[in-house]
């Protein structure tokens, strides 16, 4: 997560897809600065999931709701349809179970909104051809204390949604907060997606 104060681009995007009043559930929501973000541009009302002890303070600090519990163990206290949109920014690469996560999303949730670095940017494939794996400012992590362990591209992420049922309503693909038009999956470092349940 960002420090307080300093705005992601991508929560401008995902602040854009809000209906304003909405209500929002961030799982994974660290110190929950984009709910924070949110109640202040679109009137939500939030409520974040968090396991880290510093960052669950950080949300109780800055009144913030926030539950402490591990997302690997499902959202099973969340009733289905419980919230507008449910969101996992920057936080579906460190899942372990990916497929479950989402469905249960889709569960709680009316829309899922995913972000996630892209790992098909271009600097990051000629990192890859030197030998090494990809570090950048999307991916600051040595292979060896990394806590991403899912690393996809834009491409993969619209093939797990075929194959699921999921729909996708919109996708941004970014880099340094503009959106990359021209071969997205090669140029864009950061994606967005909105979906909700296949019809």
């Amino acid at each position: 997560m960002n420090e307080r104060g300093a705005v992601r681009h991508d929560y401008e995007t995902i602040a854009k897809w809000i209906t304003p009043g909405s209500k929002v559930l961030d799982l994974g929501c660290g110190d929950g600065s984009l709910l924070a973000y949110l109640a202040r541009n679109r009137a939500i009302r939030g409520y974040g999931v968090e396991i880290d002890d510093e960052n669950v303070l950080a949300c109780i600090k800055h009144s913030v709701n926030v539950i402490q519990s591990d997302l690997e163990s499902g959202l099973s206290v969340f009733e289905s349809a419980s919230f507008d949109y449910v969101i996992l920014s920057q936080t579906l690469q460190a899942m372990k179970n990916t497929e479950s996560i989402i469905r249960e999303m889709l569960r709680v949730g009316r829309e899922g909104i995913v972000t996630f670095p892209n790992f098909g940017y271009w600097q990051n494939r000629v990192q890859i051809l030197r030998g090494h794996m990809p570090v950048s400012s999307n991916l600051p992590y040595e292979w060896y204390d990394s806590p991403n362990i899912r690393l996809c591209t834009t491409r993969d992420f619209e093939n797990f949604c075929a194959e699921h049922g999921v729909n996708i309503l919109q996708r941004i693909v970014m880099n340094n907060g503009k959106v990359a038009t021209l071969l997205p999956n090669l140029f864009g470092t950061l994606a967005v997606f909105r979906f909700t349940k296949g019809g």
